[in-house]
């Protein structure tokens, strides 16, 4: 997955600021490591299955800091923040600021964002060295919130690094389900691509610049296949023998406005830098390796 495997890491403790998808894949990944992992949810009936798993969970919804801040992360020498901001900005960084500067043990911290932040590029290829043009009030929120967590380490012995991730998929979340449960839906909308990145590649990104600090790097994390999401699509049909389902025009109004606004920017992600800089290795560069392995393994 990486050159850097979890076995020539030295366990820390890791604290996740929103304990979803992505966080328990890697989560589960560093406790069979040895770590101690903990995080927030804002569902009291998560957190029972999240305690299950090894997970030490605390209750926070954004409106008022999670009880007990500095007991919660004592100890803690890795954070993972990927809560979306609200209007007033990052909520995890407003309530907790203080006591995360505090933080003895501290010494690493991302930020999972968005390529939101770049803003309609037509199809072009974009890198980090791009200046973001959010032109939505969502990608706006972002790229505030992306530099509101690196400005709060500046000067300080933690590192904080950015990562803009693109569509997320994996096992439990993909397209092969989506066709299988009748959710599956190809929006044609000519010229229009996304880029995507399996869970797990995320996890070894992030484990790889946990083991190479660079405070204030942004990384785009994703594939190697802009593509538009109707050709996933039709592989997924391919695999398990299904007929796709019919295309619906990108303006019909049986799309919601997120879907409208999802589909009214367009980029190719390039992903050099957590390849050269990182020396990571995509296992899944892209769907046809994730989609097969799914369909394979399912876990």
């Amino acid at each position: 997955m990486t050159t850097l495997p979890e076995s020539n890491m030295t366990p820390g403790h890791l604290f996740c600021f929103g304990l979803g998808y992505t966080a328990q894949r890697l989560g589960r990944r560093l406790l069979d490591a040895g770590w101690r992992v903990s995080g927030t949810t804002r569902a009291t009936d998560a957190l029972d299955g999240l305690r299950a798993v090894g997970f030490t969970a605390h209750l926070f919804n954004g409106e008022a800091q999670m009880a007990q801040p500095a007991e919660a992360l004592s100890g803690v020498t890795h954070i993972i923040a990927s809560i979306p901001p609200a209007e007033l900005g990052d909520m995890a960084l407003h309530h907790h600021r203080d006591t995360l500067k505090s933080c003895e043990a501290l010494r690493w911290m991302a930020y999972l964002s968005t390529p939101a932040v770049y803003g309609d590029r037509d199809g072009a290829h974009v890198s980090e060295e791009d200046a973001p043009t959010p032109g939505s009030p969502r990608g706006e929120r972002r790229l505030a919130a992306e530099q509101a967590w690196v400005s709060a380490f500046d000067n300080s012995s933690v590192s904080a690094q950015v990562f803009r991730l693109a569509g997320i998929y994996g096992p439990g979340r993909n397209a092969i389900e989506q066709v299988q449960s009748g959710t599956a839906r190809i929006i044609d909308k000519p010229g229009q691509v996304f880029n995507r990145i399996h869970v797990d590649d995320i996890g070894s990104i992030l484990m790889a610049s946990m083991a190479r600090p660079n405070h204030g790097r942004v990384y785009n994390v994703a594939d190697d296949l802009a593509c538009p999401s109707g050709e996933v699509i039709r592989h997924a049909c391919a695999l398990i023998g299904a007929e796709p389902p019919a295309p619906i025009p990108y303006g019909s109004s049986e799309l919601s406005a997120m879907a409208k606004s999802f589909y009214a920017e367009c980029k190719r992600l390039r992903n050099d830098r957590i390849k050269d800089e990182l020396g990571v290795r995509l296992t899944y560069p892209t769907y046809h390796e994730g989609l097969a392995a799914i369909l394979v393994g399912g876990t």
